[in-house]
């Protein structure tokens, strides 16, 4: 037979005041009711708990020792009631989130300080990282969330697109280039070239387009960040391409972001989640702040 919740807090709420009659008041329920519940109870156990006569109420020996661990487990299971009732109501809880470094330098403290605002006791987490593990970390489950690029035919994962991101030239300042109106591909190929390193996605896209068009982009320097690419570039060492999302980061280290075009390359911008997999409550919120900046940003890069 099975114990129940209910069965151990009648126990306690007898135990206490050694009285059925005001453990039935205290319990808001009849006095036939609380005896079957304590009843069921030292059937389930195997002996009894409590002696009964017609003017009082006392715990057996094994009553006694029994109070100490029922009142023990009914204190825990309160308290993981409170535990979770304050996640579902966001007084606590905790949230991973993915983003790649263009995304969480520039856009994502905004959105965070929107969160914030409206949700205080939820502690965040942001991992930075390159668009290969955004999508790792959130396969994996070490992020609910992650802000990346679009990541393609991915049967396990949801995207939500935000918008939709133009890649730009980075030039040093004062680069005979600075003085044409307008930038096209096949302009770079003079000039010594900066780029990513193999595999980032945003090379094999460059590269890709570069191909088709037969275009020749020749790197004269690798790097692994964008923010070694700005000061390579800052420091006269060649030109570059980038994210537009990046252009503020880039700027802030001497270099020049210009439109380039011929063609223009863009890539879309979103939110990435695992499908068949429920969000937290910290998480459907965030989702919903991120919404909602969007619609309030005419102004986000596309």
């Amino acid at each position: 037979m099975n114990v129940t919740i209910r069965q151990l807090q009648c126990f306690v709420a007898v135990a206490r005041s050694r009285s059925f009659a005001e453990a039935s008041t205290r319990l808001h329920l009849s006095q036939p009711a609380l005896s079957i519940a304590i009843r069921n109870l030292e059937e389930a156990v195997g002996g009894k708990l409590l002696e009964r006569s017609t003017r009082s109420v006392a715990l057996t020996p094994e009553g006694t020792q029994f109070l100490q661990v029922v009142q023990r487990l009914l204190g825990d299971w309160e308290r993981s009631l409170d535990d979770v009732r304050n996640l579902f109501a966001l007084r606590r809880g905790k949230l991973d989130i993915a983003a790649i470094p263009t995304f969480a330098s520039s856009l994502l403290p905004r959105i965070l300080a929107a969160y914030r605002r409206q949700f205080p006791d939820i502690n965040v987490t942001v991992h930075d990282v390159i668009t290969e593990s955004v999508v790792e970390m959130v396969r994996a489950g070490r992020a609910e969330l992650g802000v990346t690029f679009d990541p393609g035919d991915a049967q396990d994962l949801a995207f939500t697109p935000l918008f939709r991101d133009r890649f730009v030239a980075v030039l040093p300042a004062g680069h005979p280039l600075l003085q044409r109106d307008s930038l096209r591909w096949r302009d770079l190929a003079r000039f010594p070239y900066i780029t990513l390193q193999r595999p980032s996605s945003i090379r094999l896209l460059i590269d890709r387009m570069l191909q088709e068009r037969a275009l020749e982009l020749v790197p004269t320097f690798e790097a692994h960040q964008l923010a070694s690419i700005g000061r390579m570039v800052s420091a006269g060492l060649g030109t570059s391409v980038v994210p537009a999302l990046s252009s503020s980061q880039m700027e802030e280290m001497g270099a020049v972001c210009r439109a380039i075009s011929a063609p223009v390359v863009t890539r879309q911008v979103g939110v990435i989640t695992r499908r068949r997999h429920p969000l937290s409550s910290a998480a459907r919120a965030m989702t919903e702040v991120i919404a909602h900046w969007r619609e309030a940003s005419p102004a986000a890069p596309s």
